[in-house]
This record gives C-alpha cells, structure tokens and sequence, in this order.
C-alpha cells in the first residue's frame, strides 16, 4: 500500500501534461520515475554553491528545489536552491527547449526537486536576490525527481522576512506557532539552514581549539543515580525497577579526570534541568561545552585559557562562517561583534565604577542585577569598543561557598 507521500507524489505526476509526440525537445523534461537504487548513472552533480565564474560555458548537471519560477513569454526564469545556496536558471525556447518545455518548467511547483543540466553562463549584471551572483544557468534538460504539493502552508520567502520588515510593508511573515507545526518545511529557510551550520561550527572550534591545546575530549553519563548539581532542579526517569535523574551537567566526572591526572579535559554535550523559569537564561534542554583543567600556581591560568579559546571561536566564525553570519543577520539584524586581543579584563570594583559613574545605586559588594549587567556591557563597549571581557575578583559575598577568598582582598 503506497505511503500518504507516496499518494501525493502520484497527484503531482498525473497534474504534469506529457509532451507531445511532435515535440522536438521531449526527451528533455519530463517527471522521473522514482529512484529505486536500479542503477548508478554516470552523472556528476555539482553542487549550487561551487557555481562560480571559474565554471563558465561548462555544461553540468545540479540537484535542487524550486524555489521560485517566473515565466515570461518564450523564456522561464527559475531559483534553483540547495540549502542555503541558490542561483538563477533560464530555459527559453530554441534549439535545446520547446514552447512546451519551457511551459513545463513554469508549472513545477515550488520546494519541487529537479535535475537540471546546464551551461553556466557569466552574468553583467549581478544577480540581486541569489548567492551565486555572478553566473545563471541555461538549461537544456530537467526533470522533476520529486514533485511537491502545489499548496504549502508556509512560503520560505516569509518565513525569512525580518518581522519589522513584515510591519511597515504589510507583507506576511511566519509566526512561530505556523513554523513549528510545519518544522520541515522551516528548516529549509536559509536562515535556519545557517543557525544549525554556525551551532555546528562552534563545537567544531571549540573541540579544535582544546585538542590543539592539549585538552582530552570525554563522553560523561546523561542518566544518572544522583542530582549532580543541589539536587533541586532535576528531571526524575525511571529507570528499571528504581528512579534516576537527567545529568544537570558534567562537573562531578569532569573532576574525577582532573583528579586522576587527566590535566585538561573537555566535553560538549546535553544538559537537563528542571528549572521552571521563563527568561533568556533558563532553558530545559542545552548543549553544554565544558571544560576542566588544573593549574600550577594561579587560577588566571584557566582564565586565560577560557578567554583564549572564546577568541579562537570569535575569530574562527568571522573566518570560515561569514556567509551564515551575513545569512542570519538578515532576517536578525545585528552590529558586528567585536573583541579584543588580549581580553580586556576587568575587576569588579571598576565594574562597580563605571555604574555609579553612570547614576546607578548599588554597594560595592551588591550582586549585577540583569539590567545592571546589560547596563555593564553598554557601557564597556562604548568606552573600550567590545561585546567580549572577564569580570574578575567578584566580592566573597555573591559567590558560593566552595570560592577561595582573595588573599589580597579577601571580602
């Protein structure tokens, strides 16, 4: 019995016309059979981000979705996309394409698959709207791998819209409700596309950065017997014919291994708590990037280690993750982080400082409150030009028990 997918890909093939038998280009295009693993076709798919100008007059092939199409009388100017990578392509009546299969290409509906061969064309205008900028594809073959539904609950293009954008024009954007109920479909954006290569990239850095340092990567137990963190905010399992709880974070096993002459250790995982608070600090469920390592005369060792391997990350993002940067930044809008070589370092009583010189009330030794520490970080950034610095020498009074008083100042 065929799947509910399997059904609606039927619908889609029978609403495509077959060419007709006079048409010259009719072996041209057309809907595939479905791919059964049958055979292995010599055909060599290029990838839509490596079409570049070093490609031109080259006939290839590419795999992508529709993601849009617009005709205009003998010619058909289609998107082709690839996750986050997208070009134009044009089939127009001639030599290689009919009035039909120009046709054709116009009533695919969006988010379909195609295959589509090709010969990559440099552009004199650049090509506003798309990533490959400096090229089109003019086709001479396609054919539709997998038909989409002609009516999708979502369009990509709002989902992407900024949604102060979306206000002042009155155009549709996405809501979140509409997104989650159709999360396939959203994971397409390009914006998501980037957010997941840039969470990626971040734990590629990290690991990177601390194997290069020396550190050693462990894997720690998610089910566990007891809380690992005051045992209050802690999800309970069963587990057998007893109970256990979701690890609240790697701490205790991470110090076992610096106890046992591990040195340095690191570990990216899932962390559970149970913390029933609706702010942009708390959540259930996070990916946490730990580390553990021991000192031989001062704490400042692991400060400037932590510090170190941040701006390894900052720089590895701005290096090798510019396009999702830019990607996110336009349907989330946001000025370019900065930070400094090395880490500006401030001590608390300065922090303390620049907020009474800036009219707030506190004690030298009161706890930043949420408004005062993002009061803090305005005001750092506007006297030493960085999103990113080390608060140090925090007052013994806010911190927990296990903190070793300063020697220097030990309040």
């Amino acid at each position: 019995m065929p799947s509910a997918a399997g059904k609606g890909q039927e619908r889609g093939r029978d609403s495509m016309e077959p060419p007709p038998a006079d048409d010259h280009a009719k072996e041209r295009y057309g809907v595939s059979s479905m791919i059964q693993s049958q055979e292995k076709p010599e055909r060599v798919l290029v990838k839509i981000k490596d079409l570049t100008t070093e490609k031109a007059d080259e006939v290839i092939w590419v795999r992508g979705r529709i993601h849009t199409s617009r005709a205009k009388g003998k010619q058909c100017f289609l998107v082709l996309r690839q996750q986050q990578f997208n070009v134009q392509a044009l089939v127009a009546v001639g030599d290689h394409a009919s009035k039909q299969m120009v046709k054709f290409a116009a009533n695919i509906n969006k988010e379909s698959i195609v295959d589509v061969e090709g010969i990559v064309r440099k552009v004199h205008q650049k090509i506003g709207g798309c990533t490959q900028q400096d090229v089109e594809l003019h086709i001479q073959r396609i054919y539709v791998i997998s038909l989409a539904e002609p009516r999708l609950p979502l369009q990509l293009d709002d989902a992407v819209r900024p949604e102060v954008e979306g206000e002042e024009d009155g155009r549709a954007t996405v809501n979140q409700d509409t997104r989650l109920d159709n999360r396939v479909i959203d994971l397409r954006t390009s914006t998501s596309q980037a957010v997941f290569r840039l969470q990626s990239g971040i734990c590629q850095l990290f690991r990177e950065t601390l194997i290069h340092k020396g550190f050693v990567e462990i894997q720690t137990p998610k089910i566990i017997s007891a809380a690992s963190e005051g045992g209050a905010n802690v999800f309970t399992v069963s587990y057998f014919k007893s109970s256990a709880y979701l690890a609240q974070s790697p701490q205790l096993y991470k110090q076992m291994c610096i106890c046992a002459d591990f040195e340095k250790v690191f570990c990216i995982g899932p962390v559970f708590r149970a913390e029933d608070s609706n702010t942009h600090r708390h959540l259930t469920e996070f990916v946490g990037l730990d580390i553990e390592m021991s000192f031989n005369y001062h704490y400042h060792e692991v400060v400037d280690e932590i510090a170190d391997t941040l701006v390894q990350i900052f720089k590895g993002l701005q290096e090798r993750f510019q396009t999702e940067i830019q990607t996110v930044n336009k349907q989330f809008p946001c000025e370019p982080f900065k930070f400094l070589e090395p880490t500006l370092r401030l001590e608390y009583r300065e922090a303390v400082a620049m907020l009474k010189e800036a009219g707030v009330e506190m004690g030298d030794e009161e706890d930043l409150s949420t408004p005062n520490e993002k009061l803090l970080g305005r005001l750092v950034k506007e006297k030493y030009d960085t999103d990113f610095y080390i608060l140090d020498k925090y007052p013994l009074a806010v911190r927990p028990f296990y903190t070793m008083p300063d020697p220097v100042n030990p309040c």
